[in-house]
């Protein structure tokens, strides 16, 4: 059984990539507990699959958004998300929002080492059960953040 190249989850049952649009799924359906941290779980997901990331610009997104997720929980992400869309609003003449400009990845290298927590863990059964889910997405983040932070 080869590991993910990305994350180091296993690729068995399904792969991160199969887990990931059925956590999609899940998310797009607004429903408590995966609605609300969709956001979360993308950053964490683009993250652990950083060749996945759509832009340059998106790594600093997704590492501010995890962070503030860590820092203040949902109030913080939903704060943040605000001011970034206030600093990306055609009515603002400043330059773009210092929030995402100062949330920078500690370094551009994708991790060397495994993450200790991954999709397949959130996944559980492969369902993404709601309960502890919350909990799990958090362990996520982490081990996130913690990866990323290795050598700074």
């Amino acid at each position: 059984m080869n590991p993910c190249p990305e994350c180091g989850a296993p690729m068995e049952p399904r792969s991160c990539d199969e887990l990931f649009h059925a956590l999609l799924a899940l998310d797009h359906s607004r429903q408590e507990p995966w609605g609300p941290l969709h956001g979360v779980s993308v950053s964490c997901f683009l993250l652990q699959h950083p060749s996945r990331l759509p832009a340059a610009d998106d790594d600093a997104m997704a590492w501010a958004l995890v962070r503030a997720y860590l820092e203040g929980g949902l109030g913080e992400v939903n704060q943040f998300v605000g001011r970034a869309r206030r600093g990306n609003s055609h009515r603002v003449k400043d330059e773009p929002s210092r929030v995402v400009r100062d949330a920078a990845l500690p370094h551009r290298d994708a991790p060397r080492s495994r993450f200790s927590v991954t999709i397949q863990d959130v996944a559980v059964d492969g369902t993404f059960p709601s309960s502890e889910f919350t909990q799990r997405v958090e362990a996520w983040a982490a081990a996130t953040v913690d990866a990323w932070s290795c050598g700074t």
